[in-house]
C-alpha cells in the first residue's frame, strides 16, 4: 500500500477519506446489535418484528444502491457521496429519539439508503483513481478496512451502549465530519462521463442471471446471510438470558465471528477452494456454520462461546469468497462486476428477511429453536451446493 501512496502521494488523503466513508457502511447494523436486548426491553417491542431493526437497512441497501450508482454517474460521485454522508448522519442520530417500532424502522430504512449511496459513490471514486493491479489491490485494502470496521462496530456499540443504549445512535454522526472532509478535499469534480449501456451486453447479462447455476449461487448468498443474521440478532438475546450478558459482553462475542471472517477469508478461503473444489469449499463452510449454531446454545461458559463464535465466522469466511468466485467463473470478464453486484443484492435481501422468518420461529417455537432452524438451512444449502457441483461438471 505504501508503494501506491508513493506513486501518487496527493491521493493519500482522498484514499483515507474514502476508506473512512466506506467503513461506515459496515457499521450500519453492527452498532446496534449489542444493545438490541435493551431496546427490546425498554421500548416493549414485538419480538416477531423487532429483529428487523438490525436488518431493515439491508433491504434499502439492496434496492437503492444500483439506482444511486446510476445517479452518481449522472450528477457526480462527490455530490452523491456528500449528500449520502449527511443523510447517514442525520437518520442515524435521530434513531435515538424514536420511541416505537414503526418510526425506528423508517429511520433505519433511510439509513440504509444513505449507506447505499456512500457505497456506490465510494467505489466509483476509488475505481477512477487507479488502474489495473493497483486498483485491484486497493479494492482489497478497502474490503479489509470495511471488515475491520464491521468487527469494531459491535465492540464500540457495546462499550457506548453500556452507558445507555440511545448513545449508540450518536456514533452515526461521525458521517458529518467525514462529509465536511469530502467537501474540503474534493473542491471540484470534473467527472461527468455518462455510462453507455450496450444493448447486446444487457441481453447477455439477462441470459447469464437466468442460468440455473447462477440462480442457485444467488440463493446461496441470500440463505448464508439468513444464517449469519441468526447469530448477529439472536445470540445477544440468548446470552442475556443465559449469562445476564450486557452490551459489552455481547459486543465482544459478536466481534469474534468478524475476526474469524477476516483471518480465514484472507488465509484459507482460496486455498480450500483449490484443494477441495469451489463448491465443496462452499459446502464445508456452510457445514461449519451449522455445527457452531448447534453447539453455541449448549455452551454455558464464555471461554467456550468465543471460540465457537470465531469458528462460525470462519465458516462464513470460507463459504462466501468461494460463492463469489463461482459467480465470477460463470460470467465473462466484461459482466463480472454486474453479476457480483446482483449477488451482493441477494446477500442484503437475505439479511433483511432473516429476522422476519426467524422472528416467527422465535415467537412460536422458542429462541433455541432459532439456532437449530438456521443450522438446518445451512446444512440443506451446503448439500445443494454439492449437487450443483456435479451438475456443473462438463
Amino acid at each position: 500500500m505504501l508503494q501506491i501512496f508513493q506513486k501518487q502521494p496527493k491521493n493519500t488523503s482522498k484514499l483515507f477519506i474514502i476508506f473512512c466513508a466506506g467503513s461506515l457502511t459496515s457499521m450500519t447494523g453492527g452498532l446496534i446489535s449489542p444493545v438490541f436486548p435493551e431496546m427490546l426491553q425498554q421500548l416493549l417491542l414485538e419480538p416477531r418484528w423487532a429483529g428487523m431493526l438490525v436488518s431493515m437497512h439491508a433491504l434499502t441497501i439492496a434496492l437503492f444502491t444500483p439506482l444511486l450508482g446510476i445517479l452518481a454517474d449522472r450528477i457526480g460521485k462527490v455530490k452523491v457521496l456528500i449528500a449520502s454522508l449527511v443523510f447517514y448522519g442525520f437518520f442515524g442520530v435521530i434513531g435515538a429519539f424514536m420511541g416505537s417500532l414503526a418510526p425506528l424502522l423508517v429511520t433505519r430504512g433511510c439509513l440504509g439508503i444513505a449507506s447505499g449511496g456512500i457505497s456506490a459513490a465510494s467505489i466509483g471514486l476509488l475505481s477512477n483513481m487507479y488502474d489495473g493491479e493497483a486498483r485491484s489491490r486497493l479494492f482489497g485494502y478497502a474490503t479489509s478496512a470495511m471488515t475491520t470496521a464491521g468487527i469494531a462496530a459491535p465492540l464500540l456499540g457495546g462499550w457506548v451502549g453500556s452507558i445507555h443504549w440511545q448513545y449508540v445512535f450518536y456514533i452515526y454522526g461521525l458521517a458529518l465530519p467525514i462529509a465536511l472532509a469530502v467537501v474540503l478535499t474534493w473542491k471540484k469534480e470534473r467527472s461527468s462521463n455518462k455510462s453507455i449501456i450496450d444493448s447486446t451486453m444487457g441481453k447477455q447479462l439477462v441470459a447469464i442471471v437466468q442460468q440455473s447455476q447462477v440462480i442457485k449461487l444467488f440463493l446461496t448468498l441470500a440463505l448464508a446471510a439468513v444464517v449469519v443474521y441468526a447469530l448477529v440478532i439472536y445470540i445477544p438475546l440468548h446470552l442475556k438470558a443465559l449469562l445476564g450478558a450486557g452490551p459489552q459482553l455481547n459486543g465482544m462475542v459478536l466481534a469474534f465471528p468478524g475476526l474469524g471472517i477476516v483471518i480465514i477469508s484472507a488465509l484459507m478461503a482460496s486455498r480450500l477452494g483449490k484443494m477441495l473444489g469451489t463448491y465443496q469449499a462452499i459446502a464445508f463452510g456452510l457445514l461449519l456454520m451449522a455445527i457452531m449454531l448447534i453447539t453455541l446454545p449448549l455452551l454455558g461458559e464464555i471461554r467456550w462461546i468465543l471460540p465457537a463464535a470465531f469458528l462460525f465466522g470462519a465458516g462464513f469466511g470460507i463459504a462466501t469468497p468461494n460463492i463469489y468466485d463461482a459467480l465470477a467463473q460463470l460470467a465473462p470478464p466484461e459482466l463480472r462486476s454486474s453479476v457480483i453486484a446482483i449477488g451482493t443484492g441477494f446477500n442484503s435481501l437475505g439479511q433483511f428477511f432473516s429476522p422476519i422468518f426467524l422472528g416467527a420461529v422465535w415467537k412460536y417455537a422458542g429462541l433455541i429453536t432459532v439456532f437449530y432452524v438456521a443450522a438446518g438451512i445451512a446444512v440443506v444449502t451446503g448439500v445443494l451446493m454439492l449437487f450443483s457441483n456435479k451438475g456443473s461438471q462438463h
